[in-house]
C-alpha cells in the first residue's frame, strides 16, 4: 500500500494505492487520521488505485467517518476503484461516503437516517469478519481468499454481504445453508481457494 496527502484549499487529498488489508489498518488509520487532524474541511478520498479491500479496510474509513463527523468535517470519495465501490455497496455504506465527485450526500443533513447506516455498517463488520473466519477455518483459504469467497457468492447469489455471513454463521448450530445459497458458496470456493473438506 503506498498513501500520498495533498492539500485542496481547506482540504486534504489522501491517495491511497495497493490492497487495503488487516494488514495496512494500523498505517491506513494513522494516515487518515492525521490528515483529518491537519484539515480544516475534511478528507477527500481518492482510492481509485485499490485494487483488494475487505472489512477491516472498511472498519478504518467507519472510525474516521465517525471522526470527521464528531468535528464538523466531512470525509467523501473523490474517487474509488471496483473493489472498493464493491465493498461499500455490498456493506450498504456507501452513501455515507458521498457521490464519488467529492460531494458529500445529501449534504443539507439527514443525520439520523446517515447515523442509522453508519451504525449498521458497523455492526455487521463483525458478522461478515466472523463468517470470514468460518471460511478460512473450514476450507484452508487464506484471508484474502475467504474474502473473495464471500463477495463472489453475495453477488451470485444477489444477497447482501452481511446476510450471506449470517446464513453461513447459523450452519455453526446444524441450520442448513439454503440452496440459493450453497451453490454459489461451493462454487466460489472452488474458484478462489481449491476447497480441501
Amino acid at each position: 500500500m503506498t498513501l500520498r496527502v495533498d492539500t485542496a484549499g481547506d482540504r486534504l487529498v489522501v491517495t491511497v494505492s495497493g490492497e487495503l488489508d488487516l494488514d495496512s489498518d494500523e498505517l491506513l488509520q494513522k494516515t487518515l487520521s492525521d490528515a483529518l487532524d491537519h484539515a480544516t474541511g475534511g478528507l477527500e478520498l481518492d482510492l481509485a488505485g485499490v485494487g483488494f479491500c475487505d472489512c477491516s479496510a472498511l472498519r478504518v474509513l467507519m472510525r474516521v467517518h465517525h471522526r470527521a463527523r464528531a468535528t464538523s468535517k466531512t470525509l467523501v470519495l473523490r474517487a474509488s476503484s471496483p473493489a472498493v465501490q464493491r465493498l461499500l455497496a455490498l456493506s450498504g455504506a456507501l452513501p455515507l461516503f458521498g457521490d464519488g465527485a467529492g460531494e458529500p450526500v445529501d449534504a443539507d443533513g439527514e443525520l439520523v437516517a446517515e447515523n442509522a447506516q453508519l451504525h449498521r455498517a458497523l455492526e455487521t463488520h463483525a458478522t461478515i469478519d466472523l463468517a470470514r473466519g468460518m471460511l478460512m477455518a473450514s476450507f484452508r483459504l487464506t484471508p484474502e481468499q475467504a474474502w473473495q469467497v464471500l463477495v463472489t457468492a453475495s453477488q451470485r447469489s444477489n444477497t447482501k454481504l452481511h446476510v450471506l455471513a449470517e446464513a453461513l454463521l447459523r450452519t455453526a448450530h446444524g441450520e442448513a445453508l439454503p440452496e440459493s445459497l450453497a451453490d454459489p458458496v461451493a462454487s466460489a470456493v472452488q474458484e478462489h481457494g481449491g476447497a480441501e473438506g
